[in-house]
Protein backbone atom coordinates (compact mmCIF):
# COMPACT_ATOMS: atom_id res chain seq x y z
CA UNK A 1 0.00 0.00 0.00
CA UNK A 2 1.31 3.24 -1.00
CA UNK A 3 1.63 5.48 2.05
CA UNK A 4 2.87 8.81 2.58
CA UNK A 5 6.27 8.81 4.85
CA UNK A 6 4.99 9.66 8.37
CA UNK A 7 2.42 6.80 8.77
CA UNK A 8 3.31 4.31 11.28
CA UNK A 9 5.79 1.52 10.25
CA UNK A 10 4.83 -2.29 10.46
CA UNK A 11 6.92 -3.87 13.60
CA UNK A 12 9.47 -5.70 13.62
CA UNK A 13 8.99 -9.55 13.80
CA UNK A 14 10.56 -12.33 15.77
CA UNK A 15 9.51 -15.79 15.12
CA UNK A 16 11.16 -17.58 17.94
CA UNK A 17 10.04 -15.44 20.51
CA UNK A 18 8.44 -16.27 23.89
CA UNK A 19 4.84 -16.94 24.11
CA UNK A 20 4.00 -13.82 25.68
CA UNK A 21 5.95 -11.72 22.83
CA UNK A 22 4.65 -13.45 20.27
CA UNK A 23 1.06 -12.79 21.48
CA UNK A 24 2.31 -9.02 22.12
CA UNK A 25 3.68 -8.38 18.60
CA UNK A 26 0.78 -9.76 17.16
CA UNK A 27 -1.26 -7.63 18.68
CA UNK A 28 0.43 -4.90 18.03
CA UNK A 29 0.57 -5.80 14.25
CA UNK A 30 -2.57 -5.89 13.97
CA UNK A 31 -3.26 -2.21 15.86
CA UNK A 32 -0.88 -0.90 13.51
CA UNK A 33 -2.35 -2.20 10.20
CA UNK A 34 -5.61 -0.82 11.06
CA UNK A 35 -4.24 2.98 11.45
CA UNK A 36 -2.22 2.37 8.55
CA UNK A 37 -5.73 1.39 6.63
CA UNK A 38 -6.96 4.73 7.75
CA UNK A 39 -3.67 6.92 6.73
CA UNK A 40 -4.12 9.54 4.83
CA UNK A 41 -7.58 9.51 4.66
CA UNK A 42 -9.90 12.34 3.91
CA UNK A 43 -12.78 12.91 7.13
CA UNK A 44 -15.25 12.23 4.48
CA UNK A 45 -13.21 9.29 2.91
CA UNK A 46 -13.27 8.03 6.58
CA UNK A 47 -16.51 8.00 7.03
CA UNK A 48 -17.76 6.89 3.75
CA UNK A 49 -19.53 3.77 3.32
CA UNK A 50 -18.66 2.23 -0.25
CA UNK A 51 -20.22 -1.18 0.52
CA UNK A 52 -23.54 -2.01 1.16
CA UNK A 53 -22.78 -1.74 4.73
CA UNK A 54 -23.05 1.22 7.51
CA UNK A 55 -19.20 -0.08 8.54
CA UNK A 56 -16.76 2.84 7.70
CA UNK A 57 -12.98 2.96 8.70
CA UNK A 58 -14.18 5.81 11.20
CA UNK A 59 -16.45 3.46 12.50
CA UNK A 60 -13.76 0.80 13.23
CA UNK A 61 -11.55 2.92 14.34
CA UNK A 62 -13.68 4.16 17.39
CA UNK A 63 -14.85 0.45 18.00
CA UNK A 64 -11.19 -0.69 18.47
CA UNK A 65 -10.47 1.88 20.69
CA UNK A 66 -13.68 1.20 22.97
CA UNK A 67 -12.64 -2.92 22.23
CA UNK A 68 -9.55 -1.84 23.54
CA UNK A 69 -10.66 0.08 26.70
CA UNK A 70 -13.67 -2.52 27.29
CA UNK A 71 -11.01 -5.78 27.38
CA UNK A 72 -7.85 -4.31 28.84
CA UNK A 73 -8.61 -0.92 30.89
CA UNK A 74 -11.95 -2.27 32.38
CA UNK A 75 -12.14 -5.46 32.53
CA UNK A 76 -8.64 -6.87 33.39
CA UNK A 77 -7.45 -3.82 35.27
CA UNK A 78 -11.04 -2.90 36.77
CA UNK A 79 -10.84 0.59 36.23
CA UNK A 80 -14.04 2.51 35.34
CA UNK A 81 -15.04 3.47 31.44
CA UNK A 82 -12.68 6.55 30.42
CA UNK A 83 -14.50 9.52 28.22
CA UNK A 84 -15.87 8.95 26.12
CA UNK A 85 -17.50 5.72 26.96
CA UNK A 86 -18.07 6.80 30.48
CA UNK A 87 -21.46 9.03 29.00
CA UNK A 88 -22.32 6.17 26.75
CA UNK A 89 -25.85 4.64 26.54
CA UNK A 90 -25.49 1.23 25.07
CA UNK A 91 -28.85 0.45 26.01
CA UNK A 92 -30.27 3.30 23.68
CA UNK A 93 -27.96 2.67 21.09
CA UNK A 94 -26.22 -0.94 21.44
CA UNK A 95 -23.68 0.10 18.60
CA UNK A 96 -22.58 3.48 20.32
CA UNK A 97 -18.79 2.84 20.42
CA UNK A 98 -19.54 3.10 16.50
CA UNK A 99 -21.88 5.77 15.60
CA UNK A 100 -19.58 8.39 18.28
CA UNK A 101 -16.84 8.00 15.77
CA UNK A 102 -19.42 8.65 12.88
CA UNK A 103 -18.36 12.44 12.06
CA UNK A 104 -15.16 12.54 14.00
CA UNK A 105 -12.16 13.79 12.15
CA UNK A 106 -9.04 11.26 11.81
CA UNK A 107 -6.89 13.19 14.00
CA UNK A 108 -9.73 13.02 17.18
CA UNK A 109 -10.17 8.92 16.36
CA UNK A 110 -6.74 8.34 16.07
CA UNK A 111 -5.75 10.00 19.36
CA UNK A 112 -8.63 7.99 20.96
CA UNK A 113 -7.16 4.68 19.49
CA UNK A 114 -3.64 5.60 20.57
CA UNK A 115 -4.85 6.58 23.87
CA UNK A 116 -6.94 3.09 24.08
CA UNK A 117 -4.00 1.30 23.19
CA UNK A 118 -1.57 3.19 25.84
CA UNK A 119 -4.36 2.21 28.29
CA UNK A 120 -4.43 -1.83 27.21
CA UNK A 121 -0.65 -1.89 27.32
CA UNK A 122 -0.27 -0.31 30.89
CA UNK A 123 -2.97 -2.71 32.39
CA UNK A 124 -1.14 -5.83 31.13
CA UNK A 125 2.07 -4.57 31.49
CA UNK A 126 3.83 -7.04 34.25
CA UNK A 127 1.09 -9.28 34.41
CA UNK A 128 1.67 -12.99 33.03
CA UNK A 129 -0.74 -14.80 31.13
CA UNK A 130 -2.24 -16.42 34.16
CA UNK A 131 -3.29 -13.49 35.86
CA UNK A 132 -6.70 -12.93 35.90
CA UNK A 133 -9.20 -10.07 35.68
CA UNK A 134 -13.25 -9.89 35.78
CA UNK A 135 -15.03 -10.40 32.38
CA UNK A 136 -18.11 -8.69 31.61
CA UNK A 137 -20.53 -10.98 33.62
CA UNK A 138 -18.28 -11.07 36.37
CA UNK A 139 -16.54 -14.44 35.56
CA UNK A 140 -12.36 -14.77 35.64
CA UNK A 141 -10.78 -14.19 32.92
CA UNK A 142 -7.17 -14.49 31.77
CA UNK A 143 -5.07 -12.18 30.50
CA UNK A 144 -4.15 -15.01 27.44
CA UNK A 145 -7.42 -15.47 26.39
CA UNK A 146 -7.93 -11.45 26.35
CA UNK A 147 -4.52 -11.35 23.97
CA UNK A 148 -6.02 -14.14 21.90
CA UNK A 149 -9.37 -12.73 21.86
CA UNK A 150 -7.90 -9.61 20.81
CA UNK A 151 -6.08 -10.81 17.69
CA UNK A 152 -9.10 -12.73 16.95
CA UNK A 153 -11.37 -9.17 17.28
CA UNK A 154 -8.52 -7.44 15.00
CA UNK A 155 -7.83 -9.93 12.36
CA UNK A 156 -11.88 -9.38 11.70
CA UNK A 157 -12.15 -5.85 11.51
CA UNK A 158 -8.67 -5.36 9.68
CA UNK A 159 -10.17 -7.36 7.06
CA UNK A 160 -13.08 -5.52 6.67
CA UNK A 161 -10.79 -2.39 6.58
CA UNK A 162 -9.09 -3.94 3.88
CA UNK A 163 -12.32 -3.74 2.05
CA UNK A 164 -13.12 -0.25 3.10
CA UNK A 165 -10.19 0.80 2.05
CA UNK A 166 -9.13 -0.91 -1.23
CA UNK A 167 -13.50 0.05 -2.38
CA UNK A 168 -12.59 3.92 -1.27
CA UNK A 169 -9.28 4.13 -3.38
CA UNK A 170 -7.87 1.25 -4.74
CA UNK A 171 -5.62 0.87 -2.20
CA UNK A 172 -4.35 -2.47 -1.14
CA UNK A 173 -1.92 -4.04 1.18
CA UNK A 174 -0.37 -3.56 4.48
Amino acid sequence: MELPEDAPALPEEHRTADERATLDEMLDFYRIVLVRKTWGLSTEDLHSAPLPSTLTLGRLLSHMAFVEDHWFHMTFAGHPAPDPWSGADFGIDPDWEMTWGEDRAHGQLAALFAESVERSRAAAHGAGLDAVGRGPQGEGVNLRWILVHMIEEYARHVGHADLLREAIDAQVGD
